[in-house]
């Protein structure tokens, strides 16, 4: 399995995520619409967040079931945290913010969330 390191722009939010990334989901909803992240979903265990829990924004909406995280320094949208349809922790990991995964390779697949 692959370590990424992955951090928001200005390096505030870091963490790493071990998987192997060679899909994306890419959603319509009208936050993801305006974000324009690509996201891979990771269990809670395969990923460590390398900067205080304080340091993260988070947002929510909708359902309020998905904490949206953020930087509150340059913005990006690194991770989501939420939980998959068995219940389990899940990290919704913005793929955008792993330096070493090349975006041009992933296979995107698009998920109709403006309908949801």
């Amino acid at each position: 399995m692959t370590t990424h390191a992955g951090s928001c722009h200005c390096g505030r939010i870091a963490f790493e995520v071990d998987a192997e990334i060679d899909s994306a989901m890419e959603c319509n909803c009208s936050m993801c619409s305006r974000r324009g992240g690509l996201l891979a979903f990771v269990p809670d265990a395969q990923v460590r967040l390398k900067t205080p829990e304080a340091d993260l924004s988070t947002y929510t909406f909708n359902t309020h079931r998905i904490r949206h995280h953020f930087c509150p320094n340059c913005g990006i949208a690194t991770f989501g945290r939420g939980t998959d349809q068995n219940g389990d922790a899940t990290w919704a990991i913005n793929v955008r913010c792993l330096p070493d995964v090349d975006l041009a390779k992933l296979e995107i697949h698009q998920f109709d969330g403006r309908n949801l």
